[in-house]
């Protein structure tokens, strides 16, 4: 578990983090997200104590990263930005440098460095110069370091930064099959690769915590209305008609696109609740195909630019945490909330995997 307290650091005038506080459980995988300039890099160089704080605290299962730090970093692994390689080395020469580096003992050094080249999918270019791999492949080395001596939390800075689509898709992959045994903090600029991958997200901005909380309730947080596009073979008043005991519904557009009766349909919804499954058996109930479905909603970019570009994104996310919990307790909606930052207790029908933060 990683808990930072009131962590800040000052460079001069400017605060690059300003009193930051929250909490990473163990065995989940936490997008670490903000703009450029918000405090991401500086934060994780010194959660992992390649940085010294002005002030504030972060202890890694217990042991605090500054008075600790011998213990502490025995824990972590990382990969900055730019991998820390040296090119004049072949990857094997490398991992042998880092696993002395990390102290893994010599009766176990060989073992463990195969290990992480399997999973990184490197062994093919272990005696290769590193300056003459791909870019891919030296993402794939900087990773095979973080995780050489199997630490329990692994601390990833835009791994896929630079690749190609397919390195994207194979770093994905490897990042998510880390998880299943690791505490894995990711930051990236990838929203989707955010929202694809991890468990919970945390949005810093202006060096401070705005959000933390799901994906998933994000979106459903900021998501107010929403809408559902149709392409269907009906005319308008049958649309209508099939559609009107759907008390969710907020407006409905109906437009002809062809001769064969094909109309495009656009149904505005009061955002509480999905009501894709009732659309789909009003138009079974007449008798009616629809050809194409989607549902157009908040995205984690649309919460994303929200928050941050707000003066006090903090206190947006706190408002609608607190119409959703309005909403719950009168009734108005079924949906459950995740109780984020500052909040002193855990609704009881909330999230299940929500934690106190």
């Amino acid at each position: 578990m990683i808990e930072v307290r009131n962590l800040t650091k000052i460079y001069g005038d400017h605060a690059a983090v300003s009193d930051l506080s929250f909490t990473v459980p163990s065995g989940q995988i936490y997008g670490f997200l903000g703009p450029n300039g918000a405090g991401k890099t500086t934060t994780m160089n010194i959660i992992t104590g390649c940085l010294a704080a002005t002030s504030g605290s972060v202890s890694i299962n217990g042991y605090d990263i500054f008075e600790d730090a011998d213990k502490a970093k025995r824990l972590i692994g990382y990969l900055p930005e730019e991998p820390p390689l040296y090119p004049d080395m072949t990857p094997y020469e490398y991992l042998d440098f880092v696993a002395k580096a990390k102290r893994v003992p010599k009766a176990e050094r060989e073992h463990r460095i195969d290990e992480v080249m399997k999973l990184t999918r490197i062994t093919s270019v272990a005696d290769r110069l590193i300056r003459n791999l791909s870019k891919g492949y030296r993402q794939r080395v900087g990773i095979a370091q973080a995780i050489l001596g199997d630490p329990e939390i692994i601390i990833l800075d835009e791994p896929t930064v630079g690749l190609d689509p397919k390195q994207i898709i194979e770093i994905r992959e490897l990042i998510k099959s880390l998880g299943e045994n690791h505490t894995v903090i990711l930051s990236s600029h990838i929203l989707s690769e955010v929202r694809a991958l991890c468990d919970n997200v945390l949005i810093i901005s202006r060096g401070k915590l705005v959000a933390c909380d799901t994906p998933e309730n994000l979106e459903k947080l900021f998501s107010g209305s929403s809408t559902i596009e149709l392409t269907v073979r009906a005319e308008e008043d049958e649309v209508r008609n099939a559609l009107s005991g759907i008390i969710n519904i907020l407006e409905i557009s109906y437009k002809k696109v062809g001769d064969d009766g094909r109309a495009e349909v656009a149904i505005t919804t009061d955002g509480k609740e999905d009501i894709s499954e009732k659309v789909f058996f009003a138009f079974c109930d007449i008798r009616r195909p629809i050809l194409r479905m989607n549902h157009v909603r908040a995205s984690l970019e649309d919460v994303f630019v929200e928050l941050t570009s707000a003066k006090d994104g903090a206190k947006v996310y706190a408002e609608k945490q607190e119409d959703a919990e309005l909403e719950s307790m009168s009734g108005d909606g079924s949906d459950e909330f995740y109780e984020g930052p500052g909040s002193e207790e855990t609704e009881e029908t909330g999230n299940e995997g929500g934690d106190e933060q």
